[in-house]
């Protein structure tokens, strides 16, 4: 007798990172004085996991190595509650600024981090800031030479931050010297007449009304797509302190906190959200799709 696996179409991730630590205030806030913040990535975490429990939701969490080392016990309860852990970098650095030595210890620190507080395996990555673009298709083979076995980093739009246009939209195999890794990049979908269209995380769940993250969701799957949803745990939290940076960055940051926990509930309800671990996409046979990454 032979089982079949059901494969999700629709994956619940949250990036474990705290509201000082963000691309967008990078340069208002020195790495090295990250202690002297007031931290609140612990309970804003909890409030994913409570939503998450209450929903019977479970999600792939990709934690700043960082934050494993100064809150082992949360990582710990990820772990527990069901979820999967994986990784977020060490220090939230763009990859296309680093080299791939300063890759390579960033992420080995924070895999090991992660790994350590939680005593399980971490086979997933996501950069910051979904920062894997064609300026650094070399970060591919390092996360396969450290042991990954999928990337969730690669964003199909055009962003003044991110962006890897040209890329495909669903799930695909990257063939590198140190072997192969599944790329899940994330949400988009197309309109007749204009570019592709991000949907379902961050400050497109947030900022955009929801029937845009509804039409778009649905018209994801209707195209075949993988649905991969994505939440910082400081975005639901409208109480955190508010920190000096440019106005688009401000923007972009703080608009409708207050608002993302129903959203969050609203887009978590259109279908069984999951983690990678548990979709069994990362077990199947998957396509090679982006010859640029094999170089």
């Amino acid at each position: 007798m032979h089982s079949t696996v059901k494969l999700s179409r629709s994956i619940a991730t949250v990036d474990v990172e705290d509201y000082f630590q963000v691309e967008a205030f990078s340069r208002a806030v020195d790495r090295r004085t990250w202690r002297h913040f007031p931290s609140r990535v612990v309970d804003n975490t909890n409030r994913v996991l409570d939503l998450f429990d209450e929903l019977h939701v479970t999600g792939t969490f990709f934690v700043l190595g960082w934050v494993a080392e100064e809150h082992p016990r949360l990582i710990r309860r990820i772990a527990c509650s069901g979820h999967e852990l994986a990784c977020h970098s060490y220090w939230h650095h763009l990859v296309y600024e680093l080299t791939s030595d300063q890759f390579r210890r960033d992420t080995r620190r924070a895999k090991d981090a992660i790994e350590q507080a939680a005593g399980v395996p971490v086979s997933g990555y996501r950069a910051p800031s979904f920062s894997i673009t064609p300026r650094c298709t070399w970060a591919f083979e390092v996360l396969a030479e450290l042991g990954f076995l999928y990337d969730s980093s690669v964003f199909p739009i055009k962003h003044d931050v991110y962006g890897f246009s040209n890329a495909p939209r669903i799930p695909f195999r990257l063939d590198t010297p140190s072997g192969p890794i599944l790329e899940f990049p994330m949400t988009t979908f197309r309109l007749p007449g204009l570019p592709q269209l991000p949907v379902a995380g961050g400050g497109y769940l947030r900022i955009l009304p929801d029937w845009y993250t509804r039409a778009g969701v649905r018209r994801a799957w209707r195209e075949g797509l993988t649905v991969v949803s994505y939440v910082h745990p400081w975005e639901l939290d409208p109480d955190q302190p508010h920190l000096k940076s440019p106005l688009r960055s401000r923007f972009r940051h703080y608009t409708n906190l207050a608002k993302t926990a129903k959203k969050l509930r609203a887009l978590l309800a259109l279908d069984r959200f999951t983690s990678f671990r548990d979709s069994g996409l990362v077990s199947v046979k998957i396509t090679t799709g982006m010859e640029t990454a094999s170089a």
